[in-house]
């Protein structure tokens, strides 16, 4: 907690996810894989433009439309497909109602959202999070980077182990849980970088390189 209130002190709260809907943070969750966030923008902008704006929309959408509308993410064929599996699961699971969706238990529509092709466990856990409201934290390569320059022994741990690992040191709390995790994505991005630039770094008080 030390960690998050240094870089809540120096950041603010990041206020993310940046969508205006649930079905839009499902779509940006499902686009930002392995790419940078400001083609994900572009990539939502141009689905904007042709009237493209939830998960029914994609599912009415034929593929070989959806697809260019989403070169700027990527591998926009794979994820034109993963959309729309998502949206066919959505369909299928609550006829597109978000409310009846998340209204399952976490564990179970876990389990049914990592059934879906093309989706890992740090998408389905940023749907969770951020659309579906559970105190889910989200962690990533960038979480992994950051506790082991912290001195955290976390080096051997696969995902679901760092969650926990992470889980058992962060009160439970919503908002925490995405601010936090907003938190370590902007700060290893701009310090915390596979060559970090530790000058000026806001957790230089607690990282044992600055400390040593």
């Amino acid at each position: 907690m030390r960690v998050y209130d240094l870089l809540l002190d120096r950041n603010g709260n990041q206020n993310w996810w940046p969508a205006r809907t649930r079905d839009e943070v499902i779509i940006g969750a499902i686009l930002t894989q392995s790419v940078a966030w400001g083609n994900v923008e572009k990539a939502l902008a141009a689905l904007a433009g042709e009237g493209i704006l939830s998960l029914k929309d994609i599912h009415f959408t034929a593929p070989e439309i959806l697809a260019p509308l989403l070169r700027p993410s990527l591998y926009y064929n794979q994820k034109a497909m993963r959309l729309k599996a998502f949206a066919a699961f959505a369909e299928q699971a609550c006829g597109f109602n978000l409310d009846r969706l998340f209204a399952q238990g976490l564990p179970v529509l876990r389990a049914k959202l990592l059934a879906i092709k093309g989706l890992g466990p740090e998408t389905v856990d940023s749907i969770l999070l951020y659309a579906g409201g559970f105190p889910v934290f989200v962690v990533d390569a960038y979480a992994k980077r950051l506790l082991l320059r912290l001195g955290h022994p976390v080096a051997a741990l696969d995902y679901h182990q760092l969650q926990t690992y992470i889980s058992n040191r962060v009160p439970k709390d919503l908002a925490l849980y995405k601010d936090f995790h907003a938190q370590i994505v902007r700060h290893c991005k701009g310090f915390c970088k596979k060559a970090p630039l530790c000058s000026g770094c806001p957790l230089s008080a607690v990282c044992p390189s600055s400390l040593s």
